[in-house]
């Protein structure tokens, strides 16, 4: 008498199984949005004042010197970046709402991997950051910014905003599962948050930077997505590392992270 036996499922079944729970996560989250449409409003208030009156204000000052390049056209990018960062250092907090509510427990227990859970929420944060992108380029085409509209450039553009949004917010996550509170997360989450900024190429130059600073600015993710955005999305833009060491500092940043919320993430309920 044979036996019929299930045929295992091949490495790209897995693959597409694993990619389509990462979506889920995502779509689930990303959902929340059409719930409360403000929260991308408020969002747009910050690079709107920093570029209205912060990049206006220094243009005329001629203060900083940024090559060939104007002053709101070098600052854009950076704002772009702080735009994105802010959105996503604070993305831990809904992860401890979602515990304090229940909903972390149910999907602790789901047959997905852990990192498609953690994946899921980094795509997602990458997601809301292309929202924050949409503002800065409207704002920008406004003041009149040289911004480059090649296929080629957004497409890198929409790669450098996501892949910054999912590092920040894997780090976001990793914060929240270490304080476990919101009242503590939330002073973490301003502590964190001014460090990266300013110890970066955003609004300055890293050549105006003290030696010390400089080396945090060389090790901070922020630097290099700003980096990648500057060389892509200004007209006359290049890149001080290059853009394959900016993705690839990017990739690796939020691959480690990953790894790191992976195994911190069940800690979080306990």
């Amino acid at each position: 008498m044979s036996r019929a036996y299930a045929t295992p499922p091949s490495a790209f079944d897995r693959a597409a199984g694993y990619f389509k729970q990462i979506l889920a996560i995502a779509e689930t989250d990303v959902r929340k949005l059409r719930h409360d449409p403000w929260e991308l409003f408020t969002r747009m208030v910050q690079p709107m004042l920093w570029l209205l009156i912060f990049g206006e204000v220094f243009t005329r000052t001629h203060a900083i010197p940024t090559g060939n390049l104007s002053y709101l056209d070098f600052i854009t990018p950076g704002i772009l970046a702080q735009s994105v960062l802010f959105v996503a250092i604070f993305y831990g907090v809904s992860v401890i709402w979602e515990r304090d509510l229940g909903i972390l427990h149910k999907l602790l227990v789901s047959p997905a991997p852990r990192s498609a859970l953690v994946l899921g929420r980094a795509l997602s944060s990458g997601v809301r950051g292309l929202s924050q992108g949409v503002v800065v380029y409207a704002i920008a085409a406004t003041l009149g910014v040289e911004l480059n509209f090649s296929v080629g450039s957004v497409a890198g553009i929409i790669v450098a905003v996501m892949l910054g949004a999912a590092t920040f917010s894997t780090f976001s996550l990793i914060a929240a599962c270490i304080v476990k509170t919101r009242e503590r997360f939330m002073g973490i989450g301003q502590v964190l948050t001014m460090p990266l900024f300013f110890a970066s190429n955003a609004i300055y130059p890293i050549d105006m930077m003290p030696a010390w600073l400089r080396h945090v600015a060389s090790v901070n993710p922020l630097s290099y997505e700003v980096d990648a955005l500057r060389a892509l999305m200004i007209n006359g833009g290049v890149s001080l590392f290059g853009l394959a060491a900016d993705f690839a500092v990017l990739v690796l940043a939020l691959a480690i992270l990953t790894a790191i919320a992976t195994r911190l993430y069940p800690t979080l309920v306990r």
